[in-house]
């Protein structure tokens, strides 16, 4: 058993980080000299420091750069070449904290620090590159190795593959692993998890993804300008952005934590993070826990969240709750301490909430499987269900213990257990009909919420988009022989002729009122329409085949039709598209095209909304859909209006007030809500702009 500590000559300490003449030949990459350059000091400077109670192993090592005022400097010990930008009696002030600039009671190791810095009772700093007017405070341990990798899953020089840091998304058996990398969106990371038959495709992503960092060892950490980290504990293989605040974490190992001045990133009290990269605007707080995982731009973690071998899209926020092994794309919501997501892929816009136990029931023994949930995912309180599942688009799941596995195809469905009469019921089309308020409103606040300033990954926010409406396309096929039953339609076994099959079981599957769904996604397929094409002057140029437009990828929020995607892929593995960089580009690029095919696939809609081919479409079959686009614009504002009426109607909602001069002073009056008067003014102007046509 070898020795847990060694003991080695003093004078290695701040020496031997890499090998070779010049082991500082790395960390002379990465630091700008001042204006003046470093000079050594002076023989009155080191007394001076000598007397202010100073240790320097060797004063030759530590440069200064002017102006240097000495009496900043007191109760340290330098050890290893440290390099010091320009120290001048002032004072650093950030919040409420003010603190001399200068350093005192610290042990600085092989490190360059920039200009004006606060640097107080840090115990133990080594081998950092520090930006100018940063305050460093009361910190225990901060210091790099010379091989760290500040969270990106690569592996450095002489070290062998099982050090290298997986992310274990979508499946718990790691059969769908991604590498993590500085500056990873979501659309990465699916690509990556998705195509797993794709083996070359596997091969290439892992080489460039290595190529993403610099494999050899003697890599400094950096803190950049303006940061601030005070009163932690562990801050070890930490790359930190420019005006980061980092205040009372545990422990901090293997991150990049990106930051900006204009989007800058907090992490608070109590948090511990492991082998992640953080995105720009971020938010940690109150004792988070995350190891493996990546958190995107303008995400928060809050009150003891847990997040693990997860990638967390941008603008989400994940509270209090569990997220084990997911890929969730962005602006997810999940609150409240019983909430539980393991092993699945959430396509976005999603709300989990309270109580619900997403995957959690092993249904064999071995490990469990997965979920697949389309935008929009919304399992009410305290939801139960297993492994494996699929939902489409905006499927709201009523509060149950779900049996089974379940496969839902209808797009904006409400789905409920029924326990009393043992069967699975489903009201597909429900938000359109019942609760518009909701569905307009979530495309709105996506869009008000989207504070990113750098846009990495480019997002689809309205509910009616390629891929809901695919979705709509099949939900009438499915509804096709039933289009005029307004009753219950019972389907033995949940599966249909069709091709449907609902839930792996062999009790009755009931889908209500077929008639009122089919109805109701008729009107979204003509608003569909009538919203995308009329945004254009003129008219919309003819449909391209049908091949290329009824496959659609929802890649990490972006919608891309899926040929583009397969020649995506094949570009990866010849090398066409050599780096993520070039990557990232091509999505820009199909995303520049975007529009133009969603246009198209507008005129597909309405096509089939009038029951045609897209080339026979006449002047009379536009005349009639802006006819049913004015109606159903004002249907929007009318369903808004009460869907949000319910909740000021509702007798128990008002029962806890003594009269209604209380309720109105608390919640407001319906006429105040500021989004019931958005909608109708959208509404209007639409109606306004159809009616010019």
């Amino acid at each position: 058993m070898s020795e847990l500590v060694h003991i080695v000559p003093g004078e290695e300490i701040g020496r031997g980080f890499i090998g070779g003449e010049d082991e500082y030949r790395i960390r002379n990459t990465q630091v700008q000299p001042p204006p003046g350059g470093w000079r050594s000091l002076t023989s009155d400077e080191v007394e001076r420091l000598v007397k202010n109670n100073n240790y320097a192993e060797n004063w030759d090592d530590l440069l200064v750069s002017d102006p240097f005022d000495p009496q900043q400097i007191r109760n340290n010990r330098f050890y290893g070449l440290v390099r010091l930008g320009a120290v001048r009696d002032a004072v650093a002030e950030y919040h409420d904290l003010r603190l001399p600039t200068g350093i005192s009671d610290s042990t600085i190791i092989a490190s360059d620090i920039g200009d004006d810095m606060a640097i107080h009772n840090v115990s133990y700093m080594a081998h950092y590159i520090v930006g100018s007017r940063c305050i460093l405070f009361n910190l225990d341990e901060l210091h790099v190795t010379n091989h760290a990798k500040f969270g990106n899953g690569i592996v450095k020089e002489g070290e062998s593959e099982d050090v290298r840091i997986w992310l274990d998304v979508m499946n718990e058996g790691g059969d769908r692993r991604i590498l993590p990398f500085d500056g990873m969106i979501a659309a990465d990371a699916y690509l990556w998890a998705r195509y797993r038959d794709d083996r070359e495709l596997m091969q290439r992503l892992k080489e460039i993804t290595q190529q993403v960092v610099d494999p050899r060892r003697g890599y400094y950490g950096t803190i950049g300008e303006g940061s601030v980290i005070k009163n932690c504990r562990i801050l070890k293989d930490v790359k930190v952005g420019e005006r980061c605040y980092i205040k009372g974490a545990n422990k901090l190992k293997n991150l990049t934590v990106n930051s900006s001045p204009e989007e800058p990133t907090q992490i608070g009290e109590g948090v511990e993070l492991v082998n992640g990269i953080i995105g720009c605007g971020c938010k940690v707080f109150y004792g988070c826990k995350a190891v493996r995982f990546i958190l995107g731009n303008n995400s928060s973690l809050k009150y003891g969240a847990r997040l693990i071998n997860s990638f967390l899209g941008d603008n989400s926020t994940i509270s209090c709750c569990e997220v084990l092994n997911n890929l969730i794309f962005p602006a997810h919501e999940q609150h409240h301490n019983n909430s539980f997501l393991v092993a699945a892929v959430v396509k976005g816009q999603s709300n989990i909430a309270a109580g619900a136990t997403i995957g959690s029931n092993h249904n064999s023994r071995s490990n469990d499987n997965e979920i697949e949930a389309g935008r929009g995912f919304w399992p009410g309180l305290s939801s139960s269900f297993k492994h494996s599942c699929r939902f489409a688009s905006f499927v709201l799941l009523a509060k149950a213990d779900y049996p089974v596995e379940m496969e839902i195809p209808f797009p904006f469905s409400l789905v409920a257990n029924n326990v009393h009469r043992d069967r699975l019921e489903i009201v597909p089309g429900y938000w359109w009909v019942h609760n518009m308020y909701a569905l307009e409103r979530n495309s709105w606040k996506f869009l008000v919420r989207d504070k990113r300033i750098r846009k990495q990954q480019n997002l689809e926010f309205d509910y009616l988009a390629p891929d809901s409406v695919e979705e709509i396309f099949n939900a009438l096929a499915l509804l096709e022989p039933w289009k005029e039953e307004t009753g219950e339609v019972v389907i033995s076994g949940g599966t249909l002729d069709q091709g449907g099959v609902f839930e792996r079981s062999n009790r009755a599957v009931v889908v209500r009122n077929p008639a009122r769904a089919t109805a109701a996604y008729r009107e979204m397929l003509v608003h569909y329409a009538m919203t995308v094409m009329n945004a254009y002057e003129g008219d919309p140029p003819p449909a391209p085949p049908d091949r290329a437009l009824r496959r659609w990828v929802n890649l990490g929020g972006q919608l891309i039709m899926e040929d583009d995607v397969d020649q995506l892929r094949r570009d990866i593995r010849k090398g066409v598209l050599p780096d993520w960089q070039s990557i990232h580009r091509r999505y820009d690029e199909l995303w520049e095209h975007y529009q133009d095919h969603k246009r198209h696939h507008a005129r597909l809609a309405l096509a089939v909304w009038a029951g045609v081919d897209p080339e026979d479409l006449t002047e009379d079959h536009w005349r009639q859909a802006v006819a049913e686009e004015i109606r159903i614009q004002q249907l929007i504002a009318d369903r808004v209006h009460g869907s949000r009426q319910k909740d000021f109607q509702n007798r128990f909602r008002r029962a806890t007030y003594r009269n209604d001069e209380e309720m109105t002073a608390v919640v407001g009056t319906l006429e105040d809500s500021d989004f019931v008067h958005l909608a109708r003014e959208r509404s209007a102007r639409a109606i306004a702009h159809l009616q010019s046509l």
